[in-house]
């Protein structure tokens, strides 16, 4: 869908961890300041896989690292991945490799789902493509296996540096992810 798509209407991304206040919220804020003047981008957003913090403000480390590097204008009340994300999202980004089996649990669902209501057996099944938010590598690259990728940690039982740790990842791979998309366009 993503690659296809991409050439004819900005591509939404959603990105997700467990509980949509540190991983996710992070890649979120950070990925909206990275791709802010990128036409190719449509909506951004985020998710849990689980509703442990539905309707909560992201994590209060997670806003002061967004701050000290000058990202002030981020919001989000934590929510739930639902059904309709694959169907309205072109990508769906786990951070750890228990979000990714997660995320294709439910679009194996929402496939099925879609097959048995297709009026014609064969019609194209069209739902988000699901990733770890690091299997966008440096230059664009993909990586060849889903959920090759690399992870990013959970910071939520630790101190300061982890939230700083996952900054630098996500930054990262925003800019790759970037990157790749620019060569989807292609």
């Amino acid at each position: 869908m993503a690659s296809e798509s991409s050439s004819q209407r900005p591509l939404n991304v959603l990105f997700v961890c467990l509980g949509n206040i540190c991983r996710s919220t992070m890649a979120e804020g950070v990925f909206r300041n990275v791709a802010q003047s990128h036409d190719l981008i449509g909506q951004i957003d985020s998710a849990g896989t689980a509703a442990y913090h539905a309707g909560e403000s992201p994590d209060s480390r997670t806003m002061a690292t967004l701050r000290r590097h000058g990202i002030t204008n981020y919001k989000h009340a934590a929510r739930k991945v639902t059904k309709d994300d694959f169907l309205k999202f072109d990508y769906l980004l786990g951070m750890d490799q228990s979000n990714l089996q997660d995320l294709l649990d439910v679009r194996d669902s929402v496939v099925a789902g879609l097959r048995r209501k297709a009026s014609t057996p064969g019609d194209d099944v069209r739902v988000a493509e699901v990733r770890l938010f690091g299997d966008f590598g440096r230059g664009g690259k993909l990586h060849a296996r889903v959920g090759g990728g690399e992870v990013v940690e959970d910071p939520y039982y630790g101190g300061a540096n982890g939230f700083e740790e996952v900054y630098k990842q996500v930054v990262r791979f925003s800019e790759s992810l970037v990157d790749y998309l620019e060569s989807q366009k292609q």
